[in-house]
Formats: structure tokens, sequence, C-alpha cells
């Protein structure tokens, strides 16, 4: 697919190989006969940030083998599903729902696994640990058995020039690689969605998330 092509282009650019780089299919908005379609075309990794919406499509795509990422704010309330039903979670932000997802996660299931959300930009319309606090929470979530934290992520304001993004992209790298020096061993960087997951993937993105890229414009205003 066309899509395909670009993530392998920029990896190319970004002197790696297409392979370094998993793609996320942001589902939200989608019926799940979509999801199933995309899936017979090989996506194997779905993300999806509305609880209320993802649990049934979960529970009907259950035989696909898909790997499920929850991708959105993770609200207190919503921690226990999120560790029954999800293979990965990409925006922890505080210790507190850490705690919570590693202390539901079921006996029998692996440990969750885990990203952590950087506001890198430190701005304040986004979520995210800033920089300078990211390595006190990353031993903190280390530590928490449930969990396997695995790298970081972020998202940043829509609308900048591709520049920009490169540089923030940059600096989550950077942070990646000093975290790595003090002794965590992460390898996943997080980072990229349809408008700006050719600068992330240039600047060592392991995983994007992309819905409108992939699935075209979906009115997800209802879904809360």
């Amino acid at each position: 697919m066309a899509l395909r092509q670009e993530i392998a282009a920029a990896a190319h650019a970004g002197h790696r190989t297409e392979d370094c780089v998993t793609l996320i299919a942001v589902s939200k908005g989608c019926e799940p006969g979509v999801v199933r379609t995309a899936a017979g075309l090989g996506l194997t990794h779905v993300g999806e940030s509305y609880l209320q919406e993802a649990l049934p499509k979960i529970g009907q795509l259950g035989g696909l083998g898909l790997t499920w990422h929850f991708i959105g704010r993770v609200q207190a309330n919503k921690t226990r599903a999120i560790a029954e039903h999800f293979d990965w979670v990409h925006a922890i932000d505080r210790l507190r729902i850490a705690e919570r997802l590693s202390g539901q996660r079921p006996h029998y299931a692996p440990p969750l696994q885990a990203c952590l959300q950087v506001n890198i930009d430190r701005d304040r319309t986004k979520a995210g640990v800033y920089a300078e606090d990211a390595e006190a929470l990353a031993l903190a979530v280390q530590a928490l058995p449930r969990l396997r934290l695995r790298g970081l992520m972020c998202i940043l304001a829509g609308g900048r020039a591709a520049e920009a993004n490169r540089q923030s992209f940059a600096s989550l790298r950077a942070l990646l690689q000093q975290l790595n020096e003090r002794g965590l061993a992460l390898d996943t960087l997080s980072m990229g969605m349809s408008a700006d997951f050719r600068e992330a993937i240039i600047e060592g993105a392991t995983q994007v998330r992309i819905g409108t890229a992939l699935f075209g414009p979906r009115n997800v205003a209802a879904l809360g």
C-alpha cells in the first residue's frame, strides 16, 4: 500500500529499514469490519483511545490475534478495563495510574507493555510528564511487577513546520538515550501520527500511530 511505501521511504531517509517501524492502525471511529479487512491486509497492531468503543471491538475481533494498544489519556476509573483487555498502554504520565494498571493486570496475562507520555514541548494543551521529571517516573514504573516499561511517547501540536516537528522528535529520542545511559533498557519511541509520521520516523520512531492516513477522515466527536 502507498502508506507502507511512505514509511519505508522515511525509514531509509533516517538510515534505517522499514522493519524497524511498527505501524499501529488507529481504528477509532471504524467499524469492526473495517479493522477485520485491515487485518486481512497484514496489519496486526491496532490502537484505540475510546474505551467504550474499543471493548466491544476487541471482543468481536478476538480471534484475529491482534495486538491492542491503548493510546488515549488514561483515567483512573478506566485502568481496570485497560489492564484486562489491552497489550500496550502508551500514555502513562502519573505514577498513580501506573500503580493501578500494575495492580489490576490479570495474573494469567503477560506484563502490560507501557510507554511514558512525555510533554516534550512543555505544551500546556498536552498531557505528559516533563522531560526533567521523566527519569524519576521511569524508575518508579520500571519497578512495578505487572508492567514492562518499554519506552516513551509524545503527541505534538498540529499545524507546525516539519523542521519544528523533527526537533521535538529528536529531543524525545535524546531523552530515551539519556535514560538508557542511566541504566534503563528502553527500546520504544512511540511518536508520529498521520500528519507528522515521516519526520518521526526519520528521527527514530519505532512505532507510529496512524489513523486518518490509513482509514480516511472519521467523525469521532460523538465518541467522547
